[in-house]
């Protein structure tokens, strides 16, 4: 990838961030968010077993599963990437949900069904998107030829 390819995604990244930003901000859902919010809410409860799964790649504890992984496989350079990045890009969020201010959906929606132990602190960004992308992007670029 060259300099000017990785110069225009960042970016198009800050542009989506700044924009998402705003959005969050208002302290409003969207009506599509809240669709899309509700196609998963109102899924029967044993949606939560394999969501709860899925969320869990994005967690801190999957920056080491995952670099951990990559070091077994001797893909040493991605899995410095996948813990530095990893760990930069969930530290990053916990620092921006308090400049953004965004609640989790029971403090802007009616009637959401919570499934497990109620979160606690923010909801926006999500930590959990974030960290999951970035290990999915290192991940493709390492398998990329």
């Amino acid at each position: 990838m060259g300099r000017r390819q990785r110069v225009v995604e960042s970016a198009v990244a800050a542009a989506v961030l700044a924009e998402s930003w705003r959005r969050a901000r208002t302290q409003t859902v969207s009506t599509r968010e809240e669709k899309i919010f509700r196609t998963f809410n109102d899924a029967a409860d044993q949606v939560h077993i394999p969501a709860w799964a899925v969320m869990q790649s994005g967690s801190l504890a999957a920056v080491f599963v995952v670099s951990g992984e990559l070091l077994r496989r001797g893909r040493y350079e991605s899995a410095a990437k996948s813990c530095i990045m990893g760990v930069a890009v969930w530290a990053s969020v916990k620092r921006l949900k308090p400049l953004i201010g965004r609640g989790r959906p029971e403090r802007h929606l009616e009637q959401v069904s919570v499934r497990g132990q109620a979160q606690t602190g923010l909801g926006y960004p999500s930590g959990h998107s974030a960290v999951a992308l970035t290990l999915a992007l290192i991940a493709f670029q390492d398998a990329s030829p």
